[in-house]
């Protein structure tokens, strides 16, 4: 956002979100009953596997279009690769991992485009549709919401326990299939509910998602981290002190900048893992607490990963969280 507020402000109304609102992807009113939403994402492999790492990458780039109520439509590859290192098969493999995804979604990837680069990078440029009035973002948040997660953290403790050679097999497919989980039933889920506020858990992690939706929405929170899913397979690995670089950052800003205020006692494995830098998270979704009941009967008919309770929105310091034991 440094950077973002130093360009020039986009002003044509048809802009539904854009730069100046920090969201999973931005929107554009086409025609009446028809927005656009688009989203970029990139990203270095976070599994060995090149198939795997495909649908992983192609689910991952949907999300943001799931988490704003939209139907992905059509996708662009976006491919960084070391062509005088690595073998084309490689390549091959990634880009049949993403197009079987793609497939599974209901998205045509029409291209795309490729570089030579000295460490392979894959992504996917994804545009959906979404009519404006079922558009969610991540700024609707209200006092007295209740926050529901649809995916376990631990995804990226799990996949830095990987590239260190620590990690057993039955942990990796686990995690992947969990990372290749699309979001779409969690999207089908809130539109047929009807929910103030959603967004995907990715790099920032659950608490930094989170605060990025209080801040958009004015509003604090508090999480009962007893009640946060958290994969069993992580806490082996935490309780090691193998985190991602990115769960320390997170953890290192929210901490540093005071956004989150931890209960006495509380471990730093469980801190860390509140923090937990991850690849295609879960969504989380802030409801009105008359619509909770049947928010997680839909989810559990769209068979979610999970489908938690985790804390309540509240009023408070725009963007402040209170972690409870």
């Amino acid at each position: 956002m440094q950077v973002l507020h130093q360009l020039p402000q986009v002003k044509d109304p048809r802009v539904l979100v854009g730069t100046a609102q920090p969201d999973d992807a931005g929107v554009y009113l086409l025609q009446d009953g028809v927005a656009l939403v688009q989203s970029v994402d990139v990203f270095t492999p976070v599994v060995d596997d090149p198939y795997d790492y495909g649908r992983v990458a192609a689910a991952n780039a949907f999300s943001d279009l799931y988490a704003m109520g939209a139907r992905p439509l059509f996708a662009l590859n976006v491919v960084g690769f070391p062509i005088n290192t690595l073998p084309l098969t490689v390549l091959a493999r990634v880009l049949q991992g993403g197009a079987e995804k793609a497939r599974e979604a209901g998205v045509v990837i029409l291209g795309g485009h490729t570089w030579d680069d000295a460490e392979p990078k894959y992504g996917l440029a994804v545009t959906g549709v979404v009519h404006p009035q079922q558009l969610i973002t991540n700024a609707g948040a209200r006092v007295g919401d209740v926050l529901v997660l649809t995916k376990p953290l631990g995804i990226g403790t799990i996949t830095t326990a990987l590239k260190q050679g620590r990690a057993e097999e039955a942990h990796i497919r686990r995690v992947v299939e969990l990372m290749a989980t699309l979001n779409a039933g969690a999207r089908d889920a809130m539109l047929a509910v009807g929910v103030h506020a959603a967004t995907d858990i990715t790099g920032y992690g659950f608490l930094g998602h989170l605060h990025e939706m209080l801040l958009a929405s004015q509003v604090a929170a508090e999480v009962e981290a007893s009640q946060v899913p958290i994969l069993p397979e992580a806490w082996e690995y935490a309780r090691q002190d193998v985190f991602p670089g990115g769960s320390r950052a997170n953890r290192l800003f929210l901490t540093g900048k005071g956004l989150v205020e931890w209960p006495p006692g509380i471990s730093r494995a469980l801190e860390m893992l509140l923090c937990d830098a991850q690849t295609s998270g879960g969504l989380l979704i802030a409801v009105a607490p008359e619509r909770v009941s049947r928010l997680l009967e839909e989810l559990e008919k769209h068979k979610t990963p999970v489908a938690a309770v985790v804390g309540r929105v509240v009023d408070g310091p725009p963007g402040h969280i209170r972690v409870i034991l």
